[in-house]
């Protein structure tokens, strides 16, 4: 058993013909330096962005844009802890649908500071003229804004206590920000803040939002900031689910290598980056990712092909009586529906994407989504649904609407949601609710039978489409049909109305 560490990986078999292999870093990691700092070190950071830089190290080139993590929440000491047994390295073992496990060692991370204890250090880090991008995966809501209107919340009161003591932040704002100020006093150009979140637009967004936290601390520096900082627009995409206890044991097992941490990922990656780096950034257009003028096009196919087909599986089949996102997509009552959802609600509101052929690219999501080997659970995916379904699906029904195009799916997308926002499956069996609204909606939900338009009436997540009697109208059926016959009696439904089966 290897235990994994700087001076263990000599110890990792270089045959890449023995069942054993384990890649691993090609550079000597004495070399590396910082240049970037990373916030939010969850999984997805870590088969992604970490991963791409690995390998444009891996080519020899990069060396001096190692990543310094920072994590800002309290959960994020453990990780810290992790990593830092392992002098900053982990497992990144991609899962192929056919069984096959592709281990290798990400070498690209050299340092994690736990903001809550080390706030001066992450600070004075970002503040080095060595660092030239501090990028974040802080997930939706990480941005503080409301959902429907898209305004920062100066009234969350960790941004208060970070506004009235603004050398001593907790929020990513008030570090961000608060090293901003520190290097521009020191005559520094400012690093480019770059978002690898799953927000549309991710780049103007976190603009607006850390804009707004600099307004309020002063309205020059605010000023400044919306003058000065680069924060590129980006389009991520892997599946990366939660690591389990299984997955430890696994690579243990079956590799040898003993790691606190390690991630597991599907084998498909994209990465699409607008090219607005003042302070330059890693080649990394030489290890796939597209590096282009204009992100929109491809961020708008992913959020509303990919993320929302997960929003459209996941509920109905949680209710259904799956638990996998893998079990879902090998079921073809389901399958239909979702590619009955890309084709003919999703994809009308695309403009076309340059280099993508649409049809395909909404098969290989099935495909992905069926991949056994991943074991995406759908509890991961019904998480934080007040923070996705406003972002990935309202716009759709909204568009769709305007336009005079379908939009029963996605309204039955919705009723879904309400339905398992009632806590209780099909089964009678209690459903663990995760949202940060958890306790709101589920009192709101609690009233679908009696006032069936209750959930949507709620504005601060769906606006206005309770005035849309087309919405209501699906959205009623869809939510009648889920009490009186079930889920899967519901899509069977859909299915019959739209011809498919």
């Amino acid at each position: 058993m290897t235990r994994l560490n700087n001076h263990n990986l000599g110890k990792l078999t270089d045959d890449v013909a023995k069942p054993n292999y384990v890649a691993k870093p090609q550079y000597d990691r004495k070399t590396l330096t910082p240049g970037i700092v990373h916030i939010g070190v969850g999984g997805f950071h870590r088969a992604h962005q970490a991963m791409y830089l690995d390998t444009l190290m891996n080519q020899g080139e990069a060396l001096d844009w190692g990543i310094v993590g920072v994590g800002v929440m309290p959960g994020d000491k453990r990780m810290q802890q992790a990593l830092a047994a392992q002098d900053y390295l982990y497992t990144l073992v991609v899962k192929h649908p056919d069984g096959r496990y592709e281990p290798r060692v990400i070498g690209s991370m050299v340092n994690y500071l736990f903001a809550p204890e080390e706030t001066k250090a992450v600070i004075e880090q970002m503040a080095d003229p060595a660092i030239r991008i501090v990028s974040l995966t802080v997930t939706e809501g990480g941005y503080n804004f409301h959902p429907v209107s898209g305004e920062f919340d100066l009234d969350n009161p960790q941004v208060r206590g970070d506004l009235a003591n603004p050398t001593q932040p907790t929020t990513s704002f008030g570090l961000v920000v608060e090293a901003l100020v520190r290097r521009r006093a020191r005559g520094i150009a400012p690093f480019t803040v770059m978002s690898c979140d799953n927000i549309q637009g991710n780049g103007d967004v976190a603009k607006r939002m850390f804009g707004a936290y600099a307004q309020a601390r002063d309205a020059e520096l605010g000023a400044w900031l919306e003058a000065e900082v680069a924060f590129p627009n980006a389009m991520v995409d892997r599946i990366t689910p939660v690591t389990s206890p299984t997955d430890i044991d696994e690579l243990s097992q079956r590799f040898g290598v003993e790691d606190a941490w390690p991630v597991v990922c599907e084998p498909f990656t994209q990465w699409v980056l607008e090219d607005h780096f003042p302070l330059g950034r890693p080649a990394f257009d030489k290890v796939g990712v597209q590096v282009v003028e204009d992100v929109e096009p491809y961020e708008l196919m992913k959020l509303r092909l990919l993320n929302a087909s997960h929003q459209a599986l996941t509920y109905f089949g949680y209710l259904a009586g799956y638990r996998y996102a893998h079990e879902v997509c090998q079921d073809p009552l389901f399958v239909d529906f979702l590619l009955g959802y890309m084709r003919e609600e999703g994809t009308p509101t695309l403009a076309p994407v340059p280099g993508v052929d649409l049809e395909t690219y909404r098969l290989t999501l099935i495909e992905r989504f069926a991949n056994p080997q991943i074991k995406d659970t759908l509890a991961r995916l019904c998480a934080e649904s007040s923070d996705r379904i406003p972002k990935w699906l309202v716009p759709v029904i909204r568009q769709q609407l305007a336009q005079g195009g379908e939009i029963e799916r996605s309204a039955a997308v919705v009723a879904s949601w309400a339905r398992y926002a009632e806590g209780v499956d099909e089964q009678g069996e209690p459903i663990e609710i995760v949202d940060r609204l958890k306790t709101p909606l589920m009192a709101i939900a609690a009233e679908n039978r009696q006032r069936p338009t209750a959930f949507i009436e709620n504005r601060e997540l769906f606006g206005d489409l309770i005035d849309s009697p087309r919405f209501v109208e699906a959205y009623l059926a869809a939510l009648s049909s889920l009490h009186e016959r079930g889920a899967r009696a519901t899509l069977e439904g859909l299915a019959s109305s739209k011809g498919t089966v």
